[in-house]
């Protein structure tokens, strides 16, 4: 059985900042005996329109929606089926399944073995969802996928699924809802030791699920020497302990989603957790003081933001010398608090902003309260504009935890020229491909990568 792996870019064209996708190398650890996995991903090159498989595995997110599903349409046109998995199928699997012979709903890593045994048989059913969550001590991944192909260089590592926390905006709890689940901290730093990785990011949506788990996995990455990074919420900024052992075990940088500088709105967003230790600005001294450089995430939007929240918080963020910054406009997505909210309020600009062809990347997709739409947008991407200049990150540079040694120099200025790329790369840019094909029947031509299971 063979089965090809295809990864949407947002307009099918390439990026610059394109890590490994886990989904796929832990499916094909359960691939049944004898199957051959193919990978395409299109921020690296081009998907080839004719492809040589017996099932195509279609990873979807709701930014690269509309994309995934120009892709499936032309699979399926030469009589190959498509299964479709991830956040986006499991919220509105209605209209995935217009675009695929099967969905994945959930964690697909249980279901996978009877899906390519099914698509082998002829016989797939248009939906396969897990009965419960799967435990994970026995996730494995099979890397050799990745073999050849120009990936960042840094690998990502999962240690957990699942989030404590249940913001309004965000995705997560609405798929994972209130599971949470952690890999066994020796069998992460076992799986890092044996790739001799040296920079690791841990992709957990927020790796401080448990504390004393946390403490565990710290502890037994102390002797592998890496150097790593993780997203984990402001709370562990209240427990210097492990803060400490964070730092000492090779954390040089965390992705902290400030959100708001606006006590309102983080009321709003059910996340006024966010100021239960303190000012934002003694949190990141925590950071700072461990050699931790800070990735602040910030949205605009919210019911509370004026005209004035952009340069404010840019100016925040310049005055704490963070090292990089995410400043995005609020984004409804589907089967979120946040998006029942608008729709309910009637502040939605599109039926489906996702698969909508004037949709273009970073602009707003609702009617803000106190902003018009063309504000929110245009305040975001001037914020970014003015965080990233290049006046901006040579200031930056020479805050202690960015120059401690040449190490974290190489990274603070290797991050930020690429989140620099990045939005010339993204910022404006329509959802999907305009035109399908290179006037020979042809997207381009893809090296093909074929692992045995």
């Amino acid at each position: 059985m063979r089965v090809a792996f295809l990864r949407p870019s947002l307009d099918g064209g390439r990026a610059h900042d394109a890590m490994e996708p886990l989904a796929f190398a832990a499916l094909a650890a359960v691939s049944p005996e004898g199957t051959t996995h193919t990978l395409h991903d299109e921020r690296l090159a081009p998907i080839p329109t004719r492809l040589d498989t017996d099932l195509a595995a279609i990873t979807v997110e709701t930014y690269t929606a509309r994309r995934a599903y120009q892709i499936a349409d032309q699979v399926r046109a030469q009589g190959i089926p498509v299964v479709m998995g991830g956040y986006h199928p499991t919220f509105l699997p209605d209209e995935a399944v217009q675009h695929a012979d099967a969905v994945v709903l959930g964690d697909g890593e249980p279901v996978w073995p009877q899906v390519v045994a099914h698509a082998a048989a002829g016989r797939l059913r248009p939906r396969y969802e897990a009965d419960g969550f799967p435990d994970l001590a026995t996730l494995r991944f099979d890397r050799s996928l990745f073999r050849g192909m120009d990936y960042q260089k840094v690998m990502p590592v999962q240690v957990g699924r699942g989030c404590r926390f249940a913001c309004d905006f965000c995705s997560i709890h609405a798929f994972y809802g209130r599971s949470l689940r952690q890999r066994p901290p020796q069998a992460v730093a076992d799986e890092i030791r044996r790739s001799g990785a040296r920079y690791v990011l841990l992709v957990d949506d927020n790796l401080l699920v448990d504390r004393e788990q946390a403490a565990a996995l710290f502890e037994a990455l102390i002797p592998l020497g890496i150097t790593w990074g993780c997203q984990v919420t402001l709370d562990v900024t209240h427990d210097l302990e492990l803060l400490d052992l964070m730092a000492r075990s090779g954390c040089i940088a965390a992705l902290v989603g400030f959100e708001s500088l606006d006590d309102g709105n983080l009321g709003q967003m059910r996340k006024r957790f966010n100021t239960v230790g303190g000012p934002y600005a003694e949190a990141i001294g925590r950071f700072h003081d461990r050699g931790i450089m800070v990735y602040g995430s910030f949205v605009f939007g919210y019911d509370h933001d004026g005209p004035d929240c952009f340069e404010r918080t840019v100016q925040f963020a310049l005055d704490h010398r963070l090292f990089l910054v995410n400043f995005s406009a609020l984004q409804p997505t589907p089967a979120t608090r946040l998006y029942a909210r608008l729709e309910s309020e009637g502040r939605l600009l599109h039926d489906a902003w996702w698969t909508d062809p004037t949709y273009r990347y970073g602009d707003a997709a609702f009617q803000p309260a106190r902003l018009s739409p063309d504000e929110l947008t245009e305040g975001c991407r001037r914020a970014r504009q003015q965080f990233f200049r290049p006046r901006s990150i040579w200031r930056r540079t020479w805050t202690r935890p960015h120059a401690r040694s040449p190490r974290r120099l190489a990274v603070y200025l290797g991050a930020n020229v690429m989140a620099r790329r990045a939005l010339k790369d993204k910022l404006g840019k329509p959802l999907g491909k305009r035109e399908m094909g290179n006037g020979n029947g042809e997207m381009a031509d893809s090296r093909f990568i074929t692992v045995p299971a």
